[in-house]
């Protein structure tokens, strides 16, 4: 028994996939297509995605945002528990994993639901609010993408979401470098600002989870 979270070892994580995880073929081809590229430890982990699915399935979300897509494994988590009519908008810059994705959404029949948008992600979540007037519309959005940008993306996806909307953030454990002192390290200097900051957010409820490299669970009030 233990009052804290315990420590996974290799065996004890094993353990938990082999008893939770239902990961469908699609994603398990992409997970193993996604290892093959350099910068394969950008993918998430499948538990988390699992978890993500999960959440959406449970707000019965029908309009997400992706702010960092890769190679599509969450956007694939998280389209295959949207309604038929249901949408997750996309935000990534690059062409090369992007087209990774397009083929496996293909695959697992829901390209149709995720509208992907090649540009800065401050200019499309931007043009979502300003141009589309979509504010308070979306009920779940996923942020993973440059750490120094997560502070507004945050406060434009919080202005995005509905009451009771849910913001899911990636990497705030940052494979424990959040533990450093003074660094120089950009990144990992937004990655504490961030954490501090939500923190003493009164405008939402929140949960930092020990899932992958550490999600925060920020629903909007």
């Amino acid at each position: 028994m233990s009052n804290q979270s315990i420590p996974l070892t290799p065996a004890l994580y094993d353990y938990l996939l082999g008893v939770s995880l239902r990961e469908s073929a699609v994603l398990r081809d992409l997970r193993a297509r996604t290892a093959e590229l350099p910068d394969s430890n950008m993918q998430i982990a499948p538990e988390q995605g699992q978890f993500m699915a999960l959440l959406a399935r449970l707000m019965g979300a029908r309009r997400t945002i992706e702010v960092g897509v890769y190679t599509g494994y969450s956007a694939l988590c998280v389209a295959a528990v949207l309604p038929p009519d249901g949408r997750l908008v996309g935000c990534d810059l690059s062409e090369e994993y992007t087209a990774i994705a397009r083929q496996y959404w293909r695959r697992a029949g829901v390209a149709e639901r995720i509208d992907l948008r090649l540009a800065p992600a401050a200019d499309t979540l931007a043009a979502l609010l300003d141009a589309e007037g979509a504010g308070g519309s979306f009920d779940f959005a996923f942020i993973d993408a440059d750490k120094t940008g997560y502070a507004g993306y945050y406060e434009q996806c919080l202005r995005l979401l509905r009451p009771g909307g849910l913001i899911v953030v990636d990497n705030v454990l940052w494979n424990g470098r959040v533990l450093e002192g003074v660094t120089a390290d950009q990144d990992t200097r937004a990655i504490q600002a961030f954490n501090s900051a939500l923190r003493d957010d009164d405008r939402v409820d929140l949960s930092l989870v020990p899932v992958g490299d550490g999600l925060t669970l920020a629903r909007k009030r």
